[in-house]
């Protein structure tokens, strides 16, 4: 796919941070590096927003996480983890990915969504309709290959794991 990417558009960019980082735990056993993502996810252009979507534990165990993500000029977006009496846990941030990116759309000329996941792919055909570019950055293993076919752009982190992962599987 060859798109144009000029310093002149506005990009909003929203982090399925769940999404992201089970992605690279599963398959890399490592950490994700949100600053070289969002550097690369942004290609030299405006940045009108980013936003990442979490879910909190009672612990509070990601709050350097937090931290870290705020320095680097991220917004969070923090939820609660769910937990129902039958003892299932729910933490999904879909929903609220998508009201926030159809919000921007009028505001931005790239939508960047850092996910793989395919439940996404209503929210990319409905962006491009408004007349969005759409980018979608995640490791192309663990994407929806519809997903990435519908995208005007996608960026596989698979394709340089050293450049967008913390302890890439070493000790």
């Amino acid at each position: 796919m060859t798109i144009a990417k000029h310093k002149a558009q506005r990009v909003a960019v929203f982090i399925d941070t769940q999404n992201l980082y089970h992605s690279a735990k599963n398959l890399y056993h490592a950490r994700v590096n949100f600053a070289a993502i969002l550097k690369d996810a942004l290609a030299g252009r405006t940045l009108v927003r980013a936003m990442a979507y979490l879910v909190t534990t009672e612990s509070g165990e990601e709050k350097a996480f937090l931290d870290a993500l705020t320095k680097m000029g991220i917004e969070l977006r923090l939820k609660d983890l769910q937990v129902f009496s039958s003892g299932a846990k729910k933490a999904d941030w879909d929903v609220g990915i998508a009201v926030d990116a159809i919000q921007m759309a009028p505001k931005v000329d790239a939508v960047v969504l850092v996910s793989g996941d395919g439940d996404f792919i209503p929210l990319v055909e409905h962006l491009q309709a408004l007349g969005c570019q759409v980018e979608v950055v995640s490791f192309g293993k663990s994407s929806s290959g519809k997903l990435k076919e519908v995208c005007d752009d996608f960026l596989d982190l698979s394709e340089n794991p050293r450049k967008y992962l913390i302890n890439n599987g070493r000790k």
